[in-house]
Parts: C-alpha cells; sequence; structure tokens
C-alpha cells in the first residue's frame, strides 16, 4: 500500500502548508500565544491571592496543561478546516485534485504538516507559559503522545468539516458550538472531584476528558492514568481519521 504513494508529492505539500503557516506567524502564533499568556498571568494572580490547591500543587500547574491542550485542540480543527475552506474558495484545491496524487495521499500531507505546526504551537506556549508554573516533573513520551493525538483526532475532524463545506459559516458553528465547549466542558479548568458526582458522567464517558488528563500526566508525579482510557481515546482518534479518509477517498462535495 505505502510502496504506491507519492512520497514527493506528500513532502512538497507538507512542505508548502507548513511555509504558509509560518508566514502568517503573527496571526497562528503570536496572538493566540499574548490571548493565552495574558489568560494564565491573570489566572496565576487569582491563585497567589487565593491559595488555591488541587492534589497539594498550586491551581496554576494544573491549570496550564489544560491550558495547552486546549490551544492545541482549537488549533488543530480550525488550521486544517480553514486551510481546506480557502483552497476550496481560491480555486488551489482544484489543483491538487487534478495532481497524479490520490484524495488520500492529499489528506495524509495535510494531516502531516498539522501534526508539525500544531505541536509546535503547542510546545512554543509550555515554553513561554512554564514561566508561570513550578514544574519538577515532565514525562515527555506522555506529552508528546498526548499532544499528537489530540492533534490527529482535531485536525482528521477539520478535515471532515472543511471537505464538506463551502463557507465559513459552518465551520465557525462548529468551532463556536461544538469544539470550544468540548474544550472548556473536558476538566481543564476542573478537576471531577470538584463537580457534584451526579454530573460526573458528563466526563467520565467524555473522550477528551481523558485526553486533557493524560497530557496533565506528563507534568504530575504518580499520575494515575486508566489503560482503557487510553484504548477509549484511540478508539475516538481511528473513528475520526477513517471517516475522514473515507470522505477524502470518495470525494464528496469537493466542487460546489
Amino acid at each position: 500500500m505505502f510502496s504506491n504513494l507519492s512520497y514527493l508529492a506528500i513532502k512538497t505539500i507538507i512542505f508548502h502548508e507548513i511555509k504558509d503557516f509560518f508566514i502568517e506567524f503573527q496571526f497562528n502564533i503570536i496572538a493566540p500565544l499574548i490571548n493565552t499568556v495574558l489568560f494564565v498571568f491573570i489566572i496565576s494572580i487569582i491563585n497567589r491571592y487565593y491559595s488555591f490547591s488541587v492534589n497539594e500543587n498550586s491551581y496554576i500547574n494544573f491549570f496550564v496543561p489544560g491550558m495547552v491542550i486546549i490551544v492545541v485542540i482549537q488549533t488543530s480543527f480550525n488550521h486544517l478546516s480553514e486551510v481546506i475552506i480557502a483552497m476550496k474558495q481560491n480555486g488551489s484545491f482544484n489543483d491538487y485534485l487534478t495532481s497524479p496524487i490520490s484524495r488520500v495521499e492529499i489528506f495524509l500531507s495535510l494531516l502531516l504538516s498539522s501534526i508539525f505546526v500544531c505541536t509546535f504551537v503547542g510546545l512554543i506556549n509550555l515554553i513561554v507559559l512554564n514561566f508561570f508554573t513550578d514544574f519538577q516533573y515532565f514525562q515527555y513520551f506522555n506529552l508528546f503522545y498526548y499532544l499528537i493525538v489530540s492533534v490527529i483526532i482535531f485536525s482528521s475532524f477539520g478535515a471532515i468539516i472543511g471537505f464538506l463545506s463551502f463557507t465559513w459559516d459552518v465551520q465557525s458553528s462548529i468551532s463556536n458550538f461544538f469544539i470550544i465547549p468540548v474544550t472548556f466542558l473536558s476538566g481543564t479548568f476542573f478537576s471531577i472531584e470538584s463537580i457534584n458526582e451526579n454530573w460526573h458522567f458528563l466526563l467520565k464517558y467524555n473522550p477528551f476528558y481523558y485526553l486533557v488528563n493524560g497530557f496533565r500526566s506528563s507534568f504530575v508525579v504518580g499520575y494515575d492514568i486508566d489503560f482503557f482510557s487510553d484504548i477509549y481515546i484511540l478508539i475516538v482518534l481511528l473513528f475520526f481519521l477513517f471517516i475522514s479518509i473515507f470522505i477524502f477517498n470518495k470525494g464528496y462535495k469537493v466542487i460546489n
């Protein structure tokens, strides 16, 4: 299967998308980073004033990993969905379709470029926000694993929305009414122990809660991660990945 892939074409698309992303660095990197730093700065002030703690760690140590994963999730969805819709509107997507590569190769190229740029954004945010924390422990395998898994899930979802949409209205609606609520209500700002037990099911059946929890484990010694939660996350990843590959391969609604 992989012997038939056009690696040169895939590499060309990846480099093109990465270059485009960094050309607009002031919008894609600097602006979101400034907003995130301001947000964390305010929370750090509140944290010092109220001395709130979670699991004997400061709240800011609990909060920063959640904030980083929020940025990665939102960037992953927005980046790929916006890239595809923009290409469809300006006609450049037709250049990909008429080139001698398959739609699956186009998707893989876009996904790999998204993994690179979104992981980069996550690491930049983590490096800057680390100045507000006092982390004593880093589990680098967990850190990169959950970062990349998050990017694959939400980039695949973004690719689906971008491929099936022709206007920004649908993309904006999905972002505002699904992506943002999911990121804010998946344990990014609060522990499951802090909410009423009657509402625990909202997190226990939410795969993105385990995604956030897994990423947070990268900074806490002895953080307990359930093996079945990782299987649950991988099932969600495969679901979005296969659906996006299927849609690209079938070519639904390529041209309006």
